[in-house]
């Protein structure tokens, strides 16, 4: 694994202040693993608190809307994300395009939103178990995200990360096998590098996301074209988030 790589903690609908005290926990561990790159994204209502307890890890948005501002009950903006205090947002989620309907278009705009508020993008994309077993897992990865990307993407590396999220192995405890996340990886890859170009086509990374623990995680991250994590439950606590963290830290070094 040649680039530092990336677990990124996702914390969905989970957590009031109280979880404080593992946001602390993650951030002193992390301290003593300065070859990840590690973040958490909890919920809005954490943001701002969560920037304040931890000095290592970077925190950031599940979410946010494509307009800067208006009557939009109940959204946030990346503006808004970004004066609380977050330095990334995860979009296209799928939980977002599931469950609120949210559309590839609707998902661009959100970014070239996030872009234009300095926010890092972390782009989700995946498939259905139906689309899976059907055989056209790949192509409709790549549609999805060839549709989700932002239009325009200055330092592609430095702004955009892409997470591959199989939906069927989200949250179920399966996962698809370690060449079948190859596979996909690869094409993502190969995806990244027509559009942007060689060089920031080969330096955006690409994490894989679903049902990530510690007890597969060394495995899942040795994968070809996979450089780090999204994790959703398994981020709960420190405990077995770090150990993530340290299998992510391992893989690096061998």
């Amino acid at each position: 694994m040649a680039e530092r790589p990336y677990i990124v903690g996702n914390w969905k609908m989970n957590g009031t202040r109280a979880m404080l005290a593992q946001a602390r926990a993650i951030d002193r561990a992390a301290q003593n693993l300065m070859k990840v790159e590690v973040a958490l994204a909890p919920p809005f209502t954490l943001i701002h608190a969560t920037h304040r307890e931890v000095e290592q890890i970077g925190v950031g948005a599940q979410d946010c809307h494509p307009a800067d501002d208006g009557a939009h009950t109940g959204d946030i903006s990346a503006t808004m994300a970004a004066d609380a205090g977050a330095k990334f947002v995860i979009l296209g989620h799928s939980e977002r395009r599931q469950n609120h309907g949210e559309t590839d278009a609707l998902v661009r705009a959100k970014a070239q939103a996030a872009l234009a508020a300095s926010l890092r993008v972390i782009m989700c994309c995946g498939e259905t178990e139906d689309v899976r077993d059907a055989g056209n897992a790949v192509e409709h990865v790549i549609a999805q995200l060839k549709a989700s990307l932002p239009e325009t993407l200055d330092r592609p590396a430095e702004m955009l990360t892409v997470a591959y999220e199989p939906v069927w192995a989200i949250g179920t405890g399966r996962t698809p096998t370690v060449e079948d996340i190859g596979t996909m990886h690869r094409e993502i890859r190969n995806l990244l590098v027509n559009l942007l170009g060689e060089e920031d086509g080969a330096a955006v990374r690409i994490l894989y996301g679903g049902s990530v623990k510690a007890e597969n995680a060394r495995e899942l991250l040795a994968a070809d074209e996979v450089g780090g994590a999204l994790v959703g439950g398994a981020s709960l606590t420190a405990e077995s988030f770090m150990g993530i963290v340290i299998a992510a830290a391992e893989v690096y070094e061998s």
